[in-house]
C-alpha cells in the first residue's frame, strides 16, 4: 500500500458517496425536484443536485473514517482477545442487531411497526452477509466474520445520526451511501493491497525475503481480515 492507492481509494469511495446520496434522493426527496421542475428552474434544481451529491460526500467521509477506525479496532482486538476475537464480534453482530429492533421501537412508545424494524434489521445482515461471503471467498475464510462486522456493526454506528432524525428520508439517504462506501472499501482493500507487478525482490533482498516471509508464516494464523 502506498500513498497514491490511498488517494486513489479516497476520491473513489468519496465519488461513489456522492453518486449513491444522489441516486437515493431521487426515490426519497422527489418533492424536492419536482418542485423546480414546473415552472423549470435551472439554477434552484442545480442547488438541490449539489446539496444531495455533497450530503452524499459527508457521508462517504463517515463511512471512511469508521471503516479506517475498524482497521484498528480489529488489530486492537486480534491483540487482547487473540483467538476469542471472532466470538467477541459474533456476540457484538448479535447484540446489534437485537438493537436495532429494539431501540427504534421502544423509542416509538409502541406507535412504530415492529416488523418494520425486524426487517431493516434482517435486510442490513442478509446484506452483510452475502457481501461478507465474497469477502471470504476472494481472500480466506477467516476474513468471514470481521467482514460482517464492519458490513453490521459499524455501519449501524455510522447511522446513528439518521436513525434519530425525524421521518426516514434522512435515514435512507445515510444508509445507502454508507452501504455502497463501506462494501466497496471492503471488498477493494485486498485487491489494492496486491503488489504492483513488475516488482520483483532484488537479489540482494532475496535473503532478506525470505527470513519475512518466514516470520509471517508464524503470524499467519491470526491475520483474521485479509
Amino acid at each position: 500500500m502506498n500513498s497514491r492507492k490511498w488517494v486513489r481509494l479516497f476520491f473513489t469511495t468519496l465519488a461513489l458517496g456522492g453518486a449513491a446520496g444522489l441516486v437515493t434522493s431521487f426515490f426519497v426527496k422527489t418533492a424536492s425536484y419536482t418542485k423546480w421542475l414546473n415552472p423549470f428552474d435551472f439554477y434552484d434544481l442545480l442547488g438541490v443536485l449539489v446539496f444531495f451529491i455533497g450530503l452524499g460526500f459527508v457521508f462517504s467521509l463517515v463511512s471512511q473514517t469508521g471503516f479506517f477506525a475498524y482497521l484498528f479496532i480489529n488489530r486492537f482486538g486480534l491483540g487482547i482477545f487473540r483467538s476469542f476475537w471472532p466470538t467477541v464480534q459474533v456476540l457484538l453482530i448479535a447484540f446489534v442487531i437485537f438493537d436495532l429492533v429494539y431501540f427504534p421501537y421502544s423509542a416509538s412508545d409502541g406507535e412504530g411497526s415492529l416488523l418494520v424494524s425486524m426487517l431493516i434489521a434482517a435486510g442490513i445482515l442478509i446484506y452483510g452477509w452475502i457481501i461478507a461471503k465474497i469477502k471470504a471467498r476472494e481472500t480466506n475464510q477467516r476474513a468471514f466474520i470481521p467482514a460482517l462486522f464492519l458490513m453490521v456493526v459499524m455501519t449501524t454506528v455510522e447511522w446513528v445520526p439518521g436513525l434519530r432524525t425525524s421521518g426516514t428520508e434522512y435515514a435512507w439517504l445515510m444508509i445507502v451511501p454508507l452501504l455502497v462506501c463501506n462494501t466497496y472499501q471492503l471488498l477493494i482493500l485486498h485487491r489494492i493491497n496486491k503488489p504492483d507487478p513488475g516488482q520483483a525482490a532484488k537479489p540482494a533482498q532475496r535473503k532478506k525475503g525470505s527470513s519475512a516471509v518466514s516470520k509471517n508464516k508464524g503470524t499467519k494464523k491470526h491475520n483474521y481480515w485479509m
